[in-house]
């Protein structure tokens, strides 16, 4: 295909000089010549010169035939000798629509006059597979009347170059899927088809090693038989399994010239015999540490070792696979994390509030029955601190996997945190009778003694059961008539199960302390403190986050954990934080009326509040109020609260983001929704959970989660904070890994309002 590019003579690949003036030389002999074109060759050590030239050079007449063509162009054309070329056209010698793009430009120039130089062209040979490429000038050819007679042709094969440039644009594309985090099967398809680009006759494929590393499955294979493919997929490692399966037997590079004789294809020939592959080469895919992940195979269909060339292409190949298939791993392990518990490896609440929901509507279109138990264990405190922390984890480990075990696969098991779990029954037929024995029978389990390092330990639970659709229509109504369940089990002397009743407010939650916190709110008994937000680089304050608090008249300082969760449950959390947004903005503007320089300062947004059609106008109303520039103003949410319901989520952020406001997405690597919110959302800065921060540098999978995190909302262009820094050590890693921001300990506790301006010019020398 005929391309015309841009000057390329002046790089490396342009003709030398020398050729430049073989072609004016010879263009000036067949111009004086008056009898015919090929007189105009005749002498012998020009000719000779002509034939050792590297680059093409062949001369055509008007009607486009070769008259001349030296010998790298006539070989090239499969011609043993120069002079089998003469008085053949490229009709002779091409496919038609080739020729006919050759012979259409030749004669524009012959009849203009005017030359074609520098003409990128892409064909393929008689006898090849794979298209050349070339670097073409075409200069018409007069005679001493200065008649066009024909042309010249100079051309040099830049088919290694262009497949160079090919190589190094499917790698930078390569790390740019793997950057945007594409399913892992598409970009080892396309490193697959990158590297089959290369080379001739060869078929590529990918087979990644399980986790519990015996067998090798299907990664990428788009050119080899799909027949072959399934034959291999779920193959058994071992030291006579093929070049593949050896391959990763060994650690190392296994090249099978032959596999019809190679005794590691054995007990594989017949099935390969039918595809016709002669051999196989494969090379692990391995970790920096050198864990392998999987293999990189070529297949031939002619008996013969790779080359270096091709090698080295298998070394490049392996390298960015390593690097997709470790990225994808990262991801599956922050999915887990997101979902898990650390200690029991149970599921989590964040996995219980995505999975819940769709076990009841799957319950409600199939008219079946769910039951939540909802689980905590007695005294559990008595154990940490008689027996120690170390102890107390055993029992919950021991207690998860006994619960685990005790229930149908099709059951859940959660660690809502503490010594508290939930257990989830479902698939029941609506008549179901069976489920308080199921239940009984799990009590049972936990109530066995717990052999410890100091002798056994005896723990007891106390249940409380809800069951949809009776007692709640909803995850929310479910568990929260679970756990007042739970509270009157406990009531009734621990170690008891009991059922919903149906009526009366949750034991243990006295609704004085909804009245309490009703006229906390009202009554001017809440007050903020200010968390500092600092430039990782500089450490100059850069951002301030709203905390609030509560001075109890009697009880003195509540900590938020003691009354936010019932301001949630009560829906005072709405009014609530409606207070905590004015004061903030109100706060913020006193402070530039003082004249300290403008901080942005982050509130907190909670899931009632988001979901709240007003919020918007709200917030709009708040920054009028107190005359705040929407700039100065981040709103903070969690990813549970925009991924419950994206598009009303979506509608609404939409509408802060035209107030001005920033918005960013708290508690980041709690949830593994996160990473779809990123993708949706119109975030402005990601904030990396405390949980992942505090096991830093020191745990290396949480430096590789933080360091995926990062990189990945640099590639999503957001600014990102880490909360919860309390060592030099974790600010050295922020640092070194280029994380913008950092809150925490590390800097200043939460203070007061008055004592900014002090943290300000401390902060600013």
């Amino acid at each position: 295909m005929h391309e015309p590019s841009a000057r390329r003579w002046e790089s490396a690949d342009a003709l030398t000089a020398e050729t430049r003036r073989i072609v004016a030389a010879t263009e000036a002999m067949m111009a004086s010549t008056a009898h015919h074109l090929s007189e105009g060759i005749e002498n012998l050590r020009l000719k000779a010169i002509l034939h050792e030239l590297p680059d093409f050079l062949y001369v055509k007449d008007r009607d486009s035939r070769f008259v001349f063509a030296n010998a790298v162009t006539a070989s090239s054309l499969g011609l043993e000798r120069a002079d089998l070329i003469t008085g053949k056209r490229d009709f002779d010698l091409f496919d038609f629509e080739t020729a006919r793009r050759h012979f259409d430009i030749e004669q524009q120039i012959m009849a203009t006059g005017e030359a074609r130089i520098d003409m990128e062209e892409s064909y393929v040979l008689p006898g090849s597979r794979r298209p050349i490429c070339r670097l073409t000038s075409k200069i018409p050819l007069r005679n001493d009347r200065g008649e066009i007679v024909g042309l010249i042709g100079v051309s040099r094969d830049i088919t290694e170059r262009t497949r160079q440039e090919d190589l190094h644009r499917g790698q930078a594309s390569l790390l740019e899927m793997i950057a945007r985090n594409e399913p892992l099967p598409m970009i080892l398809e396309a490193l697959v088809l990158m590297i089959e680009a290369q080379l001739d006759g060869i078929d590529g494929s990918v087979l990644l090693l399980d986790g519990e590393g015996t067998r090798l499955y299907h990664g990428a294979s788009p050119n080899l038989p799909g027949g072959y493919s399934r034959l291999i997929d779920g193959v058994t490692i071992g030291p006579k399994v093929g070049s593949c399966g050896t391959a990763v037997w060994r650690g190392q590079t296994v090249i099978v010239e032959d596999v019809t004789v190679d005794p590691l294809w054995e007990d594989f020939r017949a099935m390969i015999a039918p595809f016709g592959f002669r051999s196989c080469w494969s090379t692990p895919i391995a970790t920096s540490q050198n864990n392998v992940l999987g293999t990189f195979a070529l297949y031939s269909r002619e008996v013969r070792r790779p080359t270096e060339h091709e090698m080295t292409l298998v070394a490049l190949a392996t390298h960015i696979a390593g690097i997709a298939i470790e990225r994808k791993r990262v991801d599956d392990r922050i999915h887990f994390m997101a979902h898990h518990d650390d200690l029991t490896g149970l599921p989590n609440r964040a996995f219980l509030k995505e999975r819940l929901a769709s076990i009841l509507d799957q319950a409600r279109r199939n008219n079946r029955k769910v039951t939540v138990a909802y689980i905590d264990l007695d005294n559990f405190k008595d154990i940490n601190d008689g027996r120690g922390h170390a102890a107390g984890d055993e029992v919950l480990k021991e207690t998860a996997a006994r619960m685990a075990n005790s229930v149908r696969a099709s059951d859940m098991v959660v660690r809502l945190g503490g010594d508290e779990f939930l257990v989830v029954l479902v698939h029941q037929s609506s008549h179901d009778a069976g489920i308080t024995r199921r239940l009984r029978d799990l009590q049972k389990a936990i109530n066995r003694p717990i052999r410890g390092a100091d002798g056994e330990i005896t723990v007891t639970s106390s249940i409380g059961v809800a069951a949809f659709p009776f007692d709640g229509a909803t995850s929310e109504e479910l568990l929260a008539n679970a756990d007042r369940a739970m509270y009157r089990a406990k009531e009734l002397g621990r170690n008891t199960l009991q059922h919903h009743d149906g009526g009366g407010a949750p034991v243990g939650m006295p609704l004085g302390e909804q009245e309490e916190l009703h006229q906390a709110i009202t009554g001017q008994q809440l007050f903020l403190q200010y968390q500092p937000q600092v430039d990782v680089a500089t450490g100059r304050i850069t951002g301030l986050e709203a905390l609030v608090r509560w001075n109890h008249p009697a009880k003195g300082r509540v900590p938020p954990v003691n009354f936010i969760p019932l301001a949630e449950e009560t829906g005072l959390i709405v009014p609530l934080g409606l207070w905590v947004l004015n004061e903030a903005c109100r706060q913020a503007r006193l402070w530039q009326d003082m004249g300290l320089p403008p901080l942005t300062i982050a509130v907190n947004v909670s899931a009632k509040q988001f979901a709240d059609p007003d919020f918007a106008t709200h917030v709009a109303e708040a920054l009028e109020r107190h005359r705040l520039q929407s700039r100065w103003l981040e709103l903070e949410v969690t990813e549970s609260v925009v991924m419950h319901d994206a598009e009303r989520a979506l509608a609404m952020m939409e509408s802060l983001r035209a107030l001005g406001v920033r918005l960013s997405i708290d508690d980041f690597g709690s949830g593994y929704s996160s990473l779809a919110a990123l993708k949706t959302f119109p975030f402005d800065r990601l904030k990396m959970d405390r949980s992942l921060v505090e096991a830093l540098p020191g745990d290396k999978t949480a430096v590789a989660i933080a360091s995926a995190v990062i990189s990945l909302a640099q590639t999503l262009k957001l600014s990102v904070l880490a909360e919860g820094v309390e060592t030099d050590a974790q600010m050295d890693f922020l640092r070194q890994a280029h994380c913008e921001e950092a809150q925490g300990f590390r800097f200043s506790k939460p203070v007061s309002p008055e004592e900014i301006p002090a943290l300000l010019r401390a902060r600013s020398l």
